[in-house]
């Protein structure tokens, strides 16, 4: 079955970091410490596959492993005993990642593979093993079924799946796993009801090409 992939990444911060574009002093790399991913059907019923989630070993520029801040953990429910009992290094999350995805687009709300791959994988001092032609921007996707650019702008992709009113299971926001779901969600909703054409996932746009 013709599949794309919806994922999310949750990245290192303190409170305000967002504001400050990670840009004070005290402030962590945007590193990413969770990775979830969704292998979602683009025939038939648009079935959800499967999944997949990891935890990643932050590290610095350095090599010594980021200490978690508190404000991260409350936003994320990420603790020190995830990353301690489940965290991988990124070398090997990623290399799971590509398996799972079995040459598939990759889709995420806004462009999460500049932390994953771009600036994790430059502060880690790996080669980026994903090229950049394999990532798109899903905020394409919503557009092409009609969603108003103002609603875009206000939505985060934890919202999607309750902006359209689609049923699900609960949630947990900033859950890299549970974000990515809301978006498969609000895909495969858009996808049964008509509003969204399987084949716009394969649409590059002429800037794209040149």
């Amino acid at each position: 079955m013709k599949t794309a992939i919806i994922f999310d990444c949750e990245f290192l911060c303190l409170e305000g970091s967002q504001r400050r574009f990670w840009c004070a002093a005290h402030d962590p790399d945007p590193v990413i410490a969770q990775l979830g991913a969704v292998k979602l059907g683009l025939e038939g019923d648009f079935p959800l596959l499967e999944t997949y989630k990891a935890y990643v070993q932050p590290v610095d520029r350095f090599g010594s492993r980021y200490a978690l801040d508190p404000f991260f953990t409350k936003l994320t429910g990420i603790s020190e005993e995830n990353i301690d009992m489940e965290g991988m290094s990124l070398r090997d999350v990623l290399l799971r990642f590509d398996s799972f995805s079995a040459g598939a687009r990759c889709w995420s709300w806004g462009k999460d593979e500049l932390n994953m791959i771009a600036i994790s994988c430059y502060v880690a001092g790996i080669e980026p093993s994903i090229p950049a032609h394999r990532f798109d921007n899903a905020v394409k996707l919503l557009l092409a079924a009609g969603m108003p650019i103002e609603d875009l702008a206000k939505t985060p992709s934890n919202k999607l799946a309750d902006y359209y009113r689609v049923e699900h299971p609960p949630l947990h926001g900033h859950d890299a796993l549970d974000d990515a779901l809301s978006l498969s969600y609000t895909l495969q909703h858009l996808m049964k009801i008509g509003k969204l054409r399987p084949e716009v996932f394969d649409l590059t746009t002429s800037s794209q090409r040149h």
